[in-house]
Order: C-alpha cells, then structure tokens, then sequence
C-alpha cells in the first residue's frame, strides 16, 4: 500500500464529522486530494439541492488530504489546523458532487519553509464541481502547520 493509499485509507474514518456527511476521499497525491459527496437526504437543503454546509464539509475534507498528502512521509509528525476558510456558491448544486484540492503554490517551497521555520502557514484552492464538471462552489483553505511538540 503506497503512502497515499493510507494517508486516504486513514483520513475517511480520522475525522467523524465528514465521515458522518458522507464524505467520501477518493484520491490523495502529492499536495492535491480529490473528495466525493453523494446527494442524500440528510445533506439537502429546503430547496432539495447540497446543503452549504455538506458542500463547505466535502471541499475542507479535499483540502484537509490535500495537506497530508504534500506532507506524506512527515505527516505524523506534524500538526496541520485549518485557520481559515473562504468559499463562493456559485450555482445551486444538485446530485454527486466532487472537490478537488490543490496546494496553492509551490509544494517544494512550503516543506522547506516547514523545515526552516518549523511552521509554515499557505492556502489550498478547491474546486466543487458537479456531475456535469461544473463548479457549484470555489474554496480557498489557509493552513497551518507546524511540528508536534
């Protein structure tokens, strides 16, 4: 099993919110994630689409693998906190989405300032898109990480 294979093998059943929303993480790579959500009833909204909050759920969680994922062969020895967070609805979004998330910048760059300051804060970008390829929602995550003390 490679070490993105476990990374996301790890992360669908690490974070209980997500995995409660039905979050599902498809895919982890080096410094980008990919992440599914199906439309059920517990995630609509009153107007029978994704909820803003399933959909917010799904594009942190891609985020969240896309981190550990830049990180791969230092990740349990880190500690990465979402600080903040910016998301723009673009269009209503109905049936399976997918988010797919991607450090922003140079990934090379952000493990050396990790290793030179022992913290590094950068955004990941994600993109919500629907079954048809069309973006429902954009993301944009800023991370914090740092070493476990």
């Amino acid at each position: 099993m490679s070490p993105f294979e476990m990374i996301r093998s790890h992360l669908q059943s690490a974070v209980p919110y997500a995995n409660h929303t039905g979050v599902e993480i498809v895919e982890v790579g080096a410094g980008g994630a990919t992440t599914r959500l199906e439309q059920r009833q517990e995630t609509e909204n009153h107007i029978a689409s994704q909820h803003a909050g399933a959909m917010f759920t799904l594009g942190e969680a891609a985020s969240g693998a896309a981190v550990a994922g830049a990180f791969a062969e230092q990740i349990l020895a880190l500690r990465p906190v979402a600080a903040n967070a910016r998301i723009s609805y673009v269009k209503v979004a109905k049936g399976t989405l997918t988010a797919q998330a991607e450090v922003a910048g140079d990934v090379a760059e952000v493990k050396a300032s990790l290793d030179a300051d022992g913290k590094v804060q950068f955004a990941v970008d994600v993109n919500l898109t629907d079954g048809d390829g069309e973006t429902v929602a954009a993301m944009s995550v800023d991370w914090y990480v740092s070493h476990k003390r």
